[in-house]
């Protein structure tokens, strides 16, 4: 009915790129995302990140534990800054240097949007990658919007919760047609790290991974539950994994089964006040963003 990847075995890189030491919290799902990402993407890396929890993780200067080159840049300007070092090793004929935005869902769906969307219109040759964990969590858990619909933060507190859904990241950079646009967790890494290495296989134009990011401290969960959360998110059809080449086609890259959406919710804090009607609605919401998308992966076909 619809394409999906093969099963097959698959191996991890062994090469550990990142290093001990980092700030991350426990079960900090942007960390595990970095590790595996850059096993994919190599030495040959520049990283452009800008405020957001990452610019933390990395460690105070001079410490670095990425183990590529970094550049942290004002919290808008990933896409722009990384535009910035392309063109400077391009004149230096450096071609071989995978130069990558790295940015939280803050700096990519409200602060950076405008630069991210100037450099798609562009096609600038980068690799743009959002981890998204649905809030603003370095600063104090302020929503975003990227937070989805009924969710608590400080800013949404449980009296009154977000009441507004979650931004179509992947429909927005579809629109605008670059080569190549996917989402992924580290809870699938053969996925992550199959979408990655494709990412940096397109040699020219703007590739965006959108990955999603458990952070127990803002969605009041369990260290220990971090993968499981993630797992979750793919199998109810909060977060189902595909890509998007050209802005044409729509590839279901892992089946998500449909369950319950309520298995989801209730490993994490920022929902307990919901009642059992909003639980309702947000199946609901889940139901029909998943119908959309595979509407469009059979049209695709």
């Amino acid at each position: 009915m619809f394409e999906v990847y093969e099963r097959r075995n698959f191996i991890v890189p062994e090469d550990e790129i990142m290093t001990q030491g980092h700030l991350g919290c426990p079960g900090c799902g942007a960390t595990m995302s970095m590790r595996l990402a850059l096993k994919a993407l190599g030495r040959k890396t520049i990283l452009i990140i800008p405020a957001c929890c990452w610019a933390v993780i990395d460690g105070p200067f001079p410490y670095s534990a990425a183990g590529v080159p970094v550049l942290q840049c004002a919290f808008e300007t990933a896409a722009i800054s990384a535009s910035g070092v392309r063109a400077g090793l391009d004149v230096q004929g450096k071609s071989d240097v995978q130069v990558v935005a790295w940015a939280g869902d803050g700096g990519t769906f409200d602060i950076g949007l405008g630069a991210l969307s100037a450099a798609a219109e562009r096609n600038e040759n980068i690799i743009y990658v959002c981890y998204d964990n649905e809030a603003y969590m370095n600063t104090g858990i302020q929503r975003s919007s990227a937070t989805p619909w009924g969710a608590w933060t400080t800013t949404t507190p449980a009296r009154h919760p977000k009441s507004e859904p979650k931004k179509d990241l992947m429909g927005i950079f579809a629109a605008h047609r670059i080569p190549y646009a996917a989402t992924a967790t580290v809870a699938y890494p053969d996925d992550l790290i199959q979408k990655f290495k494709k990412a940096v296989s397109i040699k020219d134009g703007l590739r965006l991974l959108h990955l999603f990011s458990a952070c127990p401290p803002g969605h009041k969960s369990l260290e220990s539950e971090s993968v499981k959360i993630m797992r979750l998110a793919v199998q109810t059809r909060v977060f189902p994994l595909y890509e998007v080449e050209n802005g044409e086609k729509w590839t279901l890259t892992v089946e998500s089964e449909g369950v319950p959406v309520n298995e989801y919710l209730k490993l994490q804090g920022r929902f307990r006040h919901l009642s059992e009607t909003d639980r309702e609605k947000i199946q609901e919401e889940v139901n029909g963003n998943w119908k959309r998308l595979m509407e469009k992966v059979k049209k695709a076909d």
